[in-house]
């Protein structure tokens, strides 16, 4: 793929920008996409459907380095707790590359380097692996998963309030 130009100034608005192109190539793999309502949860989207979801952080990087681009990973500067989200969509920007990498991969982190020249880099194994976000997370159900609940209500009078 060609260079891609810079199209959106601005790290908030470019994260905003990234995040719609997920969306968009998310739902070219044929995957369900939603976003959660605000923006303050430490993912930016769940994928999949009921039962196999997964939760996405969306994060994009224009930063190169001398051989790839640094692609930061943390909120805040601070690296994301454990279990803040399943898989990290790092993109690059000016590659069109995605890269859907498992949170154990970047646990503690706060970037990470993405080599797109290099076939045999840490990440490349995770470049457009998009097939990750629709695996079946419940293959192996837990032991005494709950898969629905149920409950009641009683109208209460105002006679008890008081």
């Amino acid at each position: 793929m060609g260079m891609r130009k810079p199209i959106i100034i601005g790290k908030k608005l470019r994260g905003e920008w990234a995040e719609m192109i997920f969306m968009l190539r998310a739902t070219e793999h044929g995957l369900q996409a939603s976003k959660p309502w605000g923006d303050s949860r430490s993912y930016d989207f769940v994928v999949g459907r009921p039962r196999h979801f997964v939760a996405v952080q969306v994060k994009s990087t224009i930063f190169e380095l001398e051989e790839g681009w640094m692609c930061q990973v943390c909120s805040s500067g601070a690296p994301y707790p454990p279990e803040s989200f399943d898989f990290l969509a790092a993109y690059v920007v000016f590659e069109d590359a995605w890269y859907i990498i498992p949170e154990e991969e970047i646990l503690g982190m706060r970037s990470v380097s993405l080599h797109t020249k290099n076939s045999h880099s840490k990440y490349e194994k995770y470049r457009e692996a998009w097939e990750l976000l629709g695996r079946d997370l419940n293959a192996n159900p837990v032991t005494g998963h709950i898969e629905d609940i149920q409950s009641c209500a009683e109208e209460v009078s105002s006679d008890w309030i008081e």
